[in-house]
């Protein structure tokens, strides 16, 4: 199998749920966001139909963080009420910077682009040494009673609707297991 750096980083990456406090600098924040961009896309103007809202104030992460378990609790699922339920976790894993991906409601592929876009920036972020991890989760404080009100604070554009988080950070543990994994269930037909 080739060795190169890509590849290295693609096997590499893994979810981080364990970070240091230290912020991430802005010439970091600015090299994934920017590869965020860069990202494949339907028309190759992602940038006009893609919104990156970045944050890391810590009283505004808290109440993402307690507005989606708010949500969470009145789940029908039973593993995601339990985790609104535990007054110890938190769906940021203390991370200090949250990206949310957001789209314009006039695009035609959002899931694919903005999928595409989130993969990037966690691959750009494993390849600067951070760590990053794709989160649903923080999505749910957007059905809170405070859905509204934290568009509005988070600066989403009229129009724009979130669907997909990460979060970013140094990673706690240096030491990351790679499991072993075998290319199958796959049809190549010649």
């Amino acid at each position: 199998m080739h060795n190169n750096e890509t590849l290295r980083v693609i096997k590499q990456r893994r979810s981080i749920r364990n970070y240091k406090e230290k912020q991430i600098s802005e010439d970091e924040l600015m090299i994934i966001l920017e590869a965020g961009v860069y990202a494949p896309n339907g028309s190759g103007q992602l940038e006009d139909y893609i919104h990156f809202t970045v944050i890391q104030n810590k009283n505004i992460l808290d109440k993402i963080n307690n507005s989606a378990k708010t949500i969470a609790k009145q789940s029908e699922m039973e593993w995601l009420k339990n985790f609104g339920n535990d007054p110890e976790f938190n769906c940021l894993y203390n991370s200090p910077t949250l990206i949310i991906v957001s789209y314009s409601e006039n695009w035609i592929q959002p899931e694919v682009d903005c999928a595409a876009a989130t993969q990037n920036i966690l691959l750009a972020a494993e390849s600067i040494g951070l760590g990053g991890c794709w989160l649903y989760f923080p999505l749910q404080a957007f059905y809170s009673e405070y859905g509204s009100e934290l568009l509005e604070e988070l600066k989403i554009p009229v129009g724009y609707k979130p669907i997909t988080s990460m979060i970013i950070g140094y990673k706690a543990e240096e030491e990351i297991n790679i499991p072993k994994k075998e290319v199958k269930n796959i049809s190549i037909m010649k």
